[in-house]
């Protein structure tokens, strides 16, 4: 193989310490915590604290801080898990396909995945009636050989990842 077939090298993990740690876990659980108290809290003064903070932003860490909103109270209540197959595994099919997902607002998460579905997406509707018309959007679309809707009962868990 040469260098133009070789695979791209995966980027090596992050290297964080405990401290590193803490600090990302505060900062998942509610990101207007006050560089003071978080020092604080880490046991650190603010400028280290901050200077941390700055590198695992630069290292893509930290890729950004966001709040937590409730779809049930801004009047999304239904959540449904959309299975999608296609017979089209084509660029530019997948292209469309991306371009689709990107411009549906209904769909908050999608995933191309391995195993018998291709994608799978996070669709959050006001109620059926919605989800029938953002259904019926979806397969007007792009060819599809397979749509299958599975509708969440509850929450249970919603998290960053394991820190």
């Amino acid at each position: 193989m040469n260098a133009i077939e070789r695979p791209p090298e995966k980027e090596a993990p992050a290297a964080l310490d405990g401290i590193d740690r803490a600090i990302l876990r505060l900062i998942a659980r509610d990101a207007t915590v006050p560089l003071a108290a978080m020092a604080k809290q880490v046991g650190l003064s603010a400028t280290p604290c901050w200077k941390r903070i700055k590198r695992m932003e630069e290292a893509g860490i930290i890729t950004g801080r966001v709040a937590t909103l409730s779809p049930e109270r801004l009047g999304y209540p239904v959540s449904v898990f959309v299975s999608v197959e296609t017979a089209d595994h084509s660029a530019a099919w997948m292209s469309r396909f991306a371009e689709v997902v990107t411009e549906m607002p209904e769909i908050v998460g999608a995933w191309r995945m391995s195993g018998d579905v291709d994608y799978l997406l996070h669709v959050m509707v006001p109620d059926i009636p919605a989800y029938d018309a953002f259904y019926r959007r979806l397969i007007a679309t792009v060819p599809l050989r397979n749509v299958s809707s599975r509708f969440a009962m509850e929450r249970m868990k919603s998290s960053p990842p394991p820190i």
